[in-house]
């Protein structure tokens, strides 16, 4: 299950973005408080963590660099009131942000951008998954390979299959 991670010290903006999220039946996890959210980083693997830019003890670029960090597969997005360029720019260098949504936001485009970034999310896990799989089928040859030569070695001309006209298999020295 697609699991979503909600940072803002707030409630009234948690309690609305659960109530936008909940029909999409993605898994929600709201903190009030960045301490909180650091151990559900700890706890759970987010496909997209939305944090506030401004909170009290710690500003959402930061802690979406610490969430980089434990989650680097995890979609980042910034949501703020303040929407100057400089906070925008910083939060896309420093923490690699998907998307920055303003308050008050459009539930439509909440909702597509989270869709979005959960596609990006699914390809990305696909691709690592892929990747994965061909470095143990790799893996795998190269170990083939070695025996294949351990074999010739041990017993010269052993891999070494003759074939007449047809493709059958010759046996002995006919």
């Amino acid at each position: 299950m697609i699991k979503i991670q909600l940072v803002d010290d707030e409630p009234n903006i948690l309690n609305a973005l659960k109530r936008l999220l909940r029909p999409h039946g993605w898994e929600i996890h709201a903190y009030d408080n960045v301490e909180s959210a650091l151990s559900g980083l700890l706890e759970h693997d987010y496909a997209v963590i939305i944090s506030d830019y401004q909170m009290p003890t710690a500003d959402g670029v930061t802690y979406l660099q610490f969430a980089k960090q434990r989650q680097p597969n995890a979609m980042r997005l910034v949501l703020s009131a303040y929407g100057d360029r400089n906070s925008m720019i910083k939060a896309i260098n420093q923490a690699e942000v998907y998307r920055y949504l303003s308050k008050p936001w459009d539930d439509y485009e909440v909702v597509a951008a989270i869709k979005s970034a959960i596609d990006i999310y699914e390809l990305k896990s696909e691709n690592q998954r892929l990747l994965d799989e061909v470095n143990a089928q790799r893996r795998m040859i190269k170990a083939r390979e070695q025996e294949l030569l351990r074999l010739e070695k041990d017993n010269p001309g052993i891999t070494r299959v003759q074939r007449d006209a047809d493709g059958s298999v010759l046996i002995g020295d006919q």
